[in-house]
């Protein structure tokens, strides 16, 4: 109801405007009827009857349809409450008016383009986003949303052209977005086994953002399908510099690489200074691996035991109680796995990643979140219960 009652908020402020704006001009006083209903819908909205308010609100648009701003408010409201057919109607039927101004007429314009968007008629928004570019102020709104719509549709190529225009409009950067859409061509290449097209896609990605992580993961993936490790090793090793929050999604990888070349010192000094440097408890588990491979479980135990203090974390310690097990008397391991089954049962109930703009959590990495629709802010979760 709440969320209701702050959509209509812009209906009433578009009514008031109207009015002052009708009042203003013809220097006489509203008739009774738009007032009377006016104030009506404005005192059901503050008593939280949304439905009632809108009820005025229409009787307004019945007697005064020249209240353009209102038509506009209303057409808005209904698509956000997901009556799309008639914010449709609201809109086209305003566009077929001979008596909008430019400005008018390119609001109710971008407004369908909405309603077409949100009724998933893509072709018509991208008609009528078109259309509004060549209007000087609705253009960069318009490329906004052709740009949604082509990511929508996945055009990339359409995408990286229009967003590309869209930087050089508004001055905002969006490299980061453009570097995504040349990754996700080079998904699309490598799925059609197409290895060269994806190099080529990962270069312009890194080209657009040399910070992009997701690049440097599929050149690495691609580098190590085709057994070549040492590049493989060389892109993995590129997210450190790039944003190390996403090291722990490269080290099961890298590890892997490090192997297949046979450099095992190699490695142990790599996550040794990766752990000092940039703590994280996927980083410090592979480390602990490793140990208990190379040099036997007593030490990899001890090492875990000296690092948990100042990298505390639930993984660590479920790791630890199971190394524990097999030195413990009966008693002693059965309460540890006990307790070690308890944090693992909490920790799979917990998400592994978020998004640092819109909080949208879940257990998968999502490139473009599905919260904010935004591209590249999800991450892996730091702390005690994350990284």
């Amino acid at each position: 109801m709440y969320e209701l009652q702050w959509l209509l908020l812009p209906v009433a402020a578009a009514s008031g405007w109207a009015l002052a704006k009708s009042d203003a001009k013809r220097k006489t006083v509203a008739s009774p009827a738009l007032t009377s209903d006016y104030f009506k819908g404005l005192n059901y909205l503050l008593n939280e009857q949304p439905d009632k308010a809108i009820e005025c609100f229409m009787r307004v648009l019945e007697v005064d349809s020249d209240t353009v701003e209102i038509h506009l408010a209303v057409g808005s409201l209904f698509r956000q409450r997901g009556e799309v057919d008639r914010a449709i109607r609201i809109h086209q039927n305003l566009i077929n008016r001979t008596t909008l101004n430019k400005s008018q007429r390119s609001q109710a314009l971008l407004e369908l383009a909405l309603d077409y968007m949100r009724a998933g008629l893509f072709d018509r928004a991208e008609s009528l986003c078109r259309e509004l570019i060549g209007m000087e102020d609705r253009s960069a709104r318009a490329m906004a949303l052709l740009s949604d719509i082509y990511q929508q549709e996945k055009e990339w190529d359409q995408a990286i052209v229009v967003t590309r225009r869209l930087q050089d409009k508004t001055g905002q950067p969006m490299d980061q977005a453009i570097a995504q859409f040349y990754c996700e061509l080079a998904e699309q290449a490598r799925a059609e086994g197409n290895i060269d097209e994806a190099y080529k896609k990962v270069d312009e990605a890194l080209g657009a953002d040399i910070n992009c992580v997701r690049a440097s993961m599929i050149r690495g993936e691609m580098a190590a399908a085709a057994g070549d490790c040492a590049a493989a090793i060389r892109a993995y090793r590129q997210v450190e510099l790039q944003d190390p929050a996403y090291l722990p999604e490269v080290i099961p990888a890298l590890v892997r690489s490090y192997r297949q070349c046979d450099e095992i010192n190699d490695l142990i000094d790599y996550l040794q200074k990766m752990s000092a440097e940039r703590g994280g408890v996927t980083v410090l588990l592979a480390l602990v691996e490793l140990i208990e491979r190379e040099r036997g479980k007593a030490e990899a135990v001890r090492y875990l035991e000296q690092q948990l203090p100042s990298h505390p974390s639930l993984r660590g310690a479920a790791r630890l109680m199971e190394m524990g097990m097999d030195s413990a008397n009966a008693e002693a391991r059965d309460m540890l796995n006990i307790l070690k089954e308890t944090v693992t049962r909490a920790l799979q109930e917990k998400p592994v990643y978020q998004c640092t703009q819109c909080g949208f959590a879940g257990k998968a990495l999502h490139w473009h979140c599905p919260g904010c629709k935004r591209w590249n802010t999800i991450k892996p979760i730091q702390g005690l219960e994350g990284e």
